[in-house]
């Protein structure tokens, strides 16, 4: 346990620095910690609401909201998404060309 509770802190950290109106992809935080897109996934799905974690950000490699585990996307997530600027378009995807966070090296 304390293995994966290491990865994910490594993964709240490098999310906590996505700054407000932008996103990025869980392949993209996964390839900056050393993980996978999934387990990135796993972490967000788990992390502690009151650690300021911006989770929202987090999107899929097509600028989309991932599905739950009940097969739905999280409402909120757009909700808060939309709420720092960030447009969706009529499939429901981010253009990544614009609201992208490029990470900082």
């Amino acid at each position: 346990m304390k293995e994966k509770s290491g990865i994910y802190q490594q993964i709240y950290e490098v999310v906590r620095l996505i700054p407000e109106g932008k996103v990025t992809t869980y392949g993209t935080i996964g390839r900056i910690v050393g993980c996978s897109a999934r387990q990135v996934g796993y972490a967000m799905a788990s992390s502690p609401p009151k650690q300021g974690i911006p989770w929202q950000r987090v999107v899929n490699r097509q600028g989309c909201i991932s599905l739950r585990s009940h097969g739905s996307p999280d409402p909120r997530q757009r909700i808060l998404l939309e709420e720092e600027g960030i447009d969706f378009d009529h499939k429901g995807r981010i253009d990544l060309n614009r609201f992208l966070w490029q990470e900082v090296e």
